[in-house]
């Protein structure tokens, strides 16, 4: 496996040969894993996913051996050099998402590279795991995949149960990148409610989780962002708040289905306000590209649907 699949799984068997959907377009323009018409694209631009992403971090951190791992191996918990690394996986997102064929085959084998080297400890038993072990990808894959659609549904994003289907299909080709088979990768909703109800009772909030929930609230950033620390405490409470309910429980905080629901709303305010921006100044400069060029590939009306 060269870390980028030629085709989709299951579900997206069907529809390998389509323009766009895996990256080529009619002229054989290369847009990487997805491109015009993927649901991927029609997703991960819109400014509310920043919710998402944080949330991913929190639901990743539940899986003891994948925080060891991480904590163990990486700037992670120094806090002076957090931000740096946060940076460095933003970048691996943008290009995944967005980049061609080449660029996104290039990162992918730096970060299999540098996590085939790379051993954890456990410290319940003491003993070392490899960091690229597969079920360790796996949870770190499917908390990206649950926490961006997630937070897109419930934030109003237009996406019907087909089309979330078809993002967690999609992103089975994002799981390649990092060394999954994709064969192996839940390719519905369903399936990764399963997946999740069976790992619940693998899983648990280390100490090195819990640390990281609490430097949520006060991070560590540049002197040039440091307003930013002004905010992090509400986003922290309303990214802990899109935790499902057996995660929050983990870490200790209540469960509560009130807190579900604001929230949702809250998702559904934060997405309704970003509407009125200009694009120009809503989305990245990836992002309106995206745009763009599946506006121009479409050729009848917009198929996608309004959310309910």
């Amino acid at each position: 496996m060269n870390g980028v699949p030629e085709a989709g799984g299951a579900n997206g068997a069907g529809r390998a040969h389509e323009p766009g959907v895996h990256g080529l377009d009619v002229v054989g323009q290369d847009h990487g894993l997805f491109g015009p018409g993927s649901v991927t694209w029609h997703v991960m631009g819109e400014p509310v996913l920043i919710v998402g992403g944080i949330r991913a971090l929190l639901l990743q951190a539940l899986h003891p051996r994948t925080m060891w791992g991480t904590a163990q191996n990486s700037e992670l918990m120094d806090p002076s050099a957090a931000w740096s690394r946060l940076v460095r996986t933003v970048e691996f997102v943008r290009v995944r998402t967005y980049g061609t064929h080449e660029e996104v085959e290039r990162v992918g084998r730096r970060v299999r590279r540098l996590h085939s080297k790379l051993t954890g400890l456990d410290m319940r038993t003491g003993e070392a795991f490899p960091v690229d072990d597969p079920e360790n990808l796996l949870w770190v894959h499917m908390g990206e995949v649950d926490s961006y659609l997630d937070v897109a549904r419930r934030a109003g994003v237009p996406l019907t149960s087909r089309e979330a289907d078809e993002f967690v299909d999609e992103q089975r080709r994002a799981a390649a990148v990092v060394g999954l088979d994709p064969a192996d990768v839940p390719a519905t909703v369903a399936e990764m409610r399963d997946y999740y109800a069976r790992m619940r009772r693998q899983i648990w909030a280390c100490r090195e989780a819990r640390e990281g929930l609490r430097r949520m609230f006060s991070p560590a950033v540049p002197r040039p962002l440091l307003p930013l620390k002004l905010a992090a405490p509400g986003l922290g409470v309303l990214v802990v708040s899109t935790l499902p309910r057996w995660a929050r429980r983990m870490y200790g905080l209540p469960g509560l289905p009130t807190s579900d629901l604001a929230a949702t709303v809250t998702l559904k305010g934060l997405y309704r306000t970003s509407q009125v921006v200009p694009e120009r100044f809503r989305y990245s400069p990836d992002a309106r590209r995206a745009r763009r060029l599946t506006r121009e590939q479409e050729t009848g009306p917009a198929t996608w649907s309004i959310a309910s």
